[in-house]
């Protein structure tokens, strides 16, 4: 694979996920024009204290929303494909990096498994008081929807990437979104009960 141009960002990007993203500065600008042109990907990579993470996301440019006349853009990418990082290059201005792509393993997790994953989340979704239509989604790569509908922590985004089984994810987000739900009932009670005695707008 020939060297993949890297976008470090305080972010997990997952498969099958949008990414909207503001290009500003020149070396971006530079690698973005360069994708657009060649219809080729670049990586998103999470952006760390010291470097960067060992895995990240090819993402793909699916619409540009706007562009600047000093050559800004807005554009919505889209998670692909996972890749590891094997050798960096600073030979241009943005980083680029040696590759590999990362493959799943071909166990498929357990309908019981994905029920569990879905429910929890449709409960979360629900103290919101919003839906998602699953209908759409990858099935062989659910936990990444799932995961990647939320404003989840990075560090478990992340730990999310790098697993190889998908079965292994889904019960992963299952039991994290799980261990979520007691605090956002009690937000939730909260607010209700704060907008039902006159307290909150």
């Amino acid at each position: 694979m020939a060297l993949l141009p890297l976008f470090p960002l305080d972010v997990v990007l997952l498969p099958g996920t949008p990414l909207p993203l503001h290009i500003f500065e020149p070396r971006y600008k530079e690698m973005i024009g360069e994708c657009r042109a060649n219809d080729a990907p670049f990586g998103v990579i999470r952006a760390l204290e010291q470097g960067i993470a060992e895995v990240g996301c090819t993402a793909e440019i699916v619409t540009v929303t706007k562009e600047y006349p000093d050559g800004r853009l807005d554009l919505v990418a889209e998670g692909r494909k996972r890749f590891e990082v094997l050798a960096l290059n600073q030979d241009r201005s943005f980083l680029q990096a040696e590759v590999l792509l990362v493959p799943d393993e071909l166990a498929a997790p357990a309908e019981e498994h994905k029920a569990r994953a879905i429910q929890v989340h449709r409960d979360i979704l629900s103290l919101a008081g919003a839906v998602q239509d699953l209908s759409a989604a990858d099935q062989n790569a659910l936990s990444f929807y799932l995961a990647g509908s939320l404003p989840l922590d990075l560090d478990f985004k992340q730990k999310l990437l790098a697993m190889r089984s998908e079965s292994e994810r889904i019960q992963a987000v299952a039991a994290y979104l799980e261990s979520l739900l007691p605090n956002l009932r009690h937000a939730a009670r909260a607010r209700a009960k704060a907008g039902g005695n006159g307290h909150a707008r």
